[in-house]
């Protein structure tokens, strides 16, 4: 129950967010944005409808659609979301903030925007929209959730061209990008670490050096050459950005002829780590 409600709270927090970022900075701006909201606000512009209604009507459209893509609780959150960010939207929208800079504009909506929706879908939910297009592509194409989004944003933003003109097309597609930046951030973590795989012929004594200088933990798992067949050792550690110059200073050390590949991942969980009681 308390992860839930604080799931809730999160969503709150995050349709206010989405909300403010229209209303406050791009509206006032003339800007565009992309998915569901693009078009309201492209509708706005055109026929003077207001964003909160048109916004819930065709989100709550697109989620019958593809609801089937999402699961019973992403479901529940969405409809929450969507509800939520209509509410605000029509809430804030005689809401002003006093700043003649367009491009400054520009970039607190994407930053706005990008924590809003980061943080509904980090606790699960979407936003319904390009959102759930989005997702579809992260389930079929691999495609992470941030830029599936910035793709489908893209297309309704380059259609509002007819619209808001090029100078406010040129600072849409930067608030979407920073937007997608913060999105990203929000949602895969703030906690970014290097994975190394290291193949050497003196494995032994590499793994001892790091588990004894470093205080990191060694996986070794077992491989072959293609070509050769011959079987080796290859060691999988997870270290932080800082400790990369330290590792690549023992390998060579040990063994310069050493092959290294360096992977960014995030949110590590377990011993050295953070504890995932506490994620």
């Amino acid at each position: 129950m308390k992860k839930y409600i604080i799931d809730i709270l999160m969503i709150m927090i995050g349709a206010l967010l989405f909300a403010l970022a229209v209303n406050l900075f791009v509206i006032p701006n003339d800007l565009g944005e992309g998915g569901v909201t693009g078009i309201t606000i492209i509708a706005y512009y055109l026929f003077g409808w207001s964003p909160s209604i048109v916004s819930f009507g065709l989100n709550a459209a697109l989620l019958v659609v593809g609801y089937k893509f999402l699961s019973r609780q992403t479901t529940i959150y969405t409809i929450i979301a969507v509800t939520l960010h209509s509410l605000f939207l029509h809430l804030t929208e005689s809401w002003s903030i006093s700043s003649n800079e367009i491009i400054v504009n520009a970039i607190f909506a994407g930053v706005f925007a990008g924590v809003g929706i980061g943080l509904i879908i980090r606790v699960g939910g979407t936003t319904a929209g390009s959102t759930i297009l989005a997702r579809m592509t992260n389930k079929y194409l691999g495609w992470s959730i941030s830029y599936g989004l910035l793709f489908f944003d893209l297309i309704v933003a380059f259609s509002s061209y007819f619209i808001i003109g090029a100078e406010a097309l040129m600072l849409t597609v930067i608030m979407l990008y920073v937007g997608t930046k913060v999105m990203e951030f929000v949602i895969e973590g703030v906690n970014p670490k290097k994975a190394v795989t290291i193949i050497s012929k003196k494995p032994e004594e590499i793994a001892s050096h790091v588990n004894g200088f470093m205080n990191r933990g060694v996986t070794v798992l077992s491989g072959h050459g293609y070509y050769t067949k011959e079987q080796k050792e290859i060691l999988y550690i997870v270290i932080s950005k800082q400790e990369v110059v330290k590792l690549k200073k023992i390998v060579k050390e040990i063994d310069a002829d050493a092959f290294i590949a360096i992977h960014d991942v995030r949110d590590v969980f377990g011993h050295g780590f953070i504890e995932l009681s506490k994620a």
